[in-house]
């Protein structure tokens, strides 16, 4: 049986129709709380923000206008019921800014795969998620989307309501305060 596209499902959605908006919600639910997630590293809070993005795209299906896809405009809930979420709570903390041209402090390949290589790895696995976790909040947004959700510039853009060069914008200089941020574990490359 072929999967029914979302504007059908959307349309069924309007006229009332609860199980084509379950489908919706099923096809999505996963992309959500992980974008969700993403931003507030918190399970339960995910949960509840989760519930509150598709419970405001239901009540709101009458005002989608299907100029985007309705994938594009529940990201765009999320991240925006997301952000509220993080003012709210005060969890934006200072921020840095950081260099373009900086690489693994002294990894080689071979180092990677031993243990201490992978306890390196690991280590700097941590700290990149912190330190992405302390991004403000849109450029967080921003590269999580272009970077987690693989999004390209163009449907971030219309998630997060700004142009594309606000994206590509926001993605530069977040790319700058995770290298700064990041520093202590890096070391600039050679020419």
């Amino acid at each position: 049986m072929q999967e029914r596209p979302d504007e059908v499902l959307v349309s069924e959605a309007r006229q009332g129709k609860a199980d084509a908006f379950a489908e919706l919600a099923r096809r999505y639910q996963q992309r959500i709380y992980r974008l969700v997630f993403s931003m507030t590293r918190n399970h339960p809070d995910s949960d509840d923000l989760c519930q509150e993005v598709f419970l405001t795209a239901f009540k709101s299906l009458s005002g989608f206008n299907q100029r985007s896809s309705f994938y594009t405009w529940i990201y765009r809930i999320a991240v925006n019921r997301s952000l509220n979420f993080l003012k709210k709570r005060g969890r934006e903390k200072e921020r840095a800014e950081f260099d373009d041209n900086l690489a693994l402090d002294g990894v080689a390949t071979a180092q990677i795969s031993s243990p201490e290589g992978r306890s390196i790895r690991g280590e700097l696995r941590d700290r990149m998620r912190a330190a992405v976790d302390a991004l403000p909040a849109p450029y967080k947004a921003s590269f999580l989307l272009v970077v987690d959700q693989g999004m390209s510039h163009a449907d971030a853009a219309r998630a997060l309501g700004c142009s594309e060069n606000t994206v590509s914008w926001r993605m530069h200089k977040a790319r700058k305060m995770l290298q700064e941020r990041l520093r202590p574990y890096l070391t600039e490359a050679e020419p």
